[in-house]
């Protein structure tokens, strides 16, 4: 009898972003003969994934576990990890799955889904080692879970599957913390305290960038400085300063500055630096992205930015929970597509995220030449990230959302 009792399936969703070193990121069109329902099923799954990325940041920043911490996380990951589990899913499960990342059941099937991801995944696998996606399945050695649920997580989320023996819990403890490891570098080396009773699976979503800017700041200008965490609390970080032309736009709606510092790639970090933080994180939407990616231009600036290094960590049940996806964590768990003869339900949904951002990692990018302006005889502006922001990294082109975050104090 092969987990005919009620199993669980751990869900864990993890990812690491470096600005530091070199990223040669290329984003690439995959021609086979279905390319033009892969690019249109790519562009809705796109476009959900991005109203996707700032409904969850909602959710994730007001929950009263986040008051006053550092905000970090990956929306694609998230994204990634829970379009592999719908995959598995039926019923209504599979509608709330469906439903909270905002895909249109009326113009996507799942097969669509799958295959913008493989459409997506395939574009990575022309960058180089230091960025990765993907997913990986730790399935218990008893556990028989349908083989074509696996086949298409291999074809599609780039899946690889391991069998490991859960009952020899520091074994397959090692085994999966080493896998995340490797394919973090390093940057999350411990996802796993322990295994949990009565497990049948652990499907884990990564994504690793590392990205180096196209102007880095120089470290004999780094000094401490104060940063302003509220009212009440400052602390001392290394603040790293440059005097540069920077992309920049003035969001009078948002009461918003907004900073753009590309990498040497498709991808950039743009910079929030609101009056209002909480009037900010209710009205960020990706048309605002999209307007600020377009209208950001070259002016000569002063600009101030910390250097930090940040890890978050999040159970995401209550967040998800609370977007409709409910079932899938108790009794009403419809996951037969992963397998007929288990019961399955997820027991927990964790996302684990760094962020590093040094000298060489984060910067102010040159002039474009697109703006000019006579500058030379005027006084420099300064720009100062001192006080609680927001970041977010971007694909310029496709002008999608891989992390969100706000620092509210560098120093934790």
């Amino acid at each position: 009898m092969l987990f005919t009792m009620r199993s669980t399936l751990s869900f864990w969703i993890l990812s690491a972003v470096v600005c530091l070193g070199r990223s040669h990121h290329h984003l690439g069109h995959g021609q086979d003969t279905a390319a033009d329902e892969d690019s249109n099923a790519l562009s809705l799954v796109s476009s959900a994934n991005r109203e996707f990325a700032f409904n969850l940041y909602r959710k994730l920043s007001t929950h009263p576990e986040s008051k006053g911490k550092n905000v970090f996380y990956s929306p694609r990951s998230v994204s990634l990890a829970l379009a592999a589990l719908a995959v598995g899913a039926r019923g209504d499960t599979h509608r709330q799955l469906f439903d909270g990342l905002g895909f249109n059941s009326s113009l996507l099937q799942q097969t669509d889904v799958d295959r913008a991801f493989r459409a997506a995944l395939r574009n990575e696998t022309s960058s180089s080692q230091d960025t990765s996606e993907g997913t990986a399945a730790f399935l218990d050695r008893k556990f028989q879970p349908n083989p074509d649920f696996l086949q298409v997580l291999k074809e599609s989320y780039s899946t690889e599957a391991f069998n490991v023996e859960f009952a020899k819990k520091q074994e397959s403890l090692d085994t999966i913390n080493g896998y995340v490891s490797g394919k973090t570098g390093g940057k999350i080396d411990k996802l796993l305290d322990s295994v949990e009773d009565d497990v049948a699976m652990y499907l884990v979503s990564y994504i690793y960038f590392k990205g180096k800017w196209k102007t880095p700041f120089d470290p004999t200008r780094t000094r401490k400085e104060n940063f302003t965490v509220d009212e009440n609390n400052k602390v001392l970080v290394d603040m790293m300063s440059t005097e540069e032309f920077v992309d920049i736009y003035q969001d009078l709606g948002l009461n918003t500055k907004v900073l753009h510092l590309p990498f040497n790639s498709t991808y950039s970090m743009v910079l929030l630096l609101p009056d209002n933080m909480e009037e900010l994180e209710k009205t960020i939407c990706p048309v605002h992205v999209t307007k600020w990616l377009k209208w950001t231009k070259p002016r000569k600036y002063e600009l101030y930015l910390p250097k930090f290094s940040i890890k978050t960590s999040y159970d995401m049940k209550d967040a998800l929970s609370e977007m409709g996806m409910t079932d899938m964590f108790g009794s009403s768990a419809n996951l037969r597509g992963i397998s007929e003869k288990a019961k399955l339900a997820v027991s927990k949904v964790v996302h684990k995220a760094t962020l590093d951002v040094d000298e060489a990692g984060a910067t102010a990018a040159a002039a474009t030449g697109i703006g000019i302006m006579l500058l030379s005889f005027q006084t420099v502006p300064v720009l100062r990230f001192d006080r609680p922001f927001m970041v977010l990294i971007v694909d310029r082109t496709a002008e999608d959302v891989l992390f969100v975050g706000k620092i509210v104090n560098p120093t934790l």
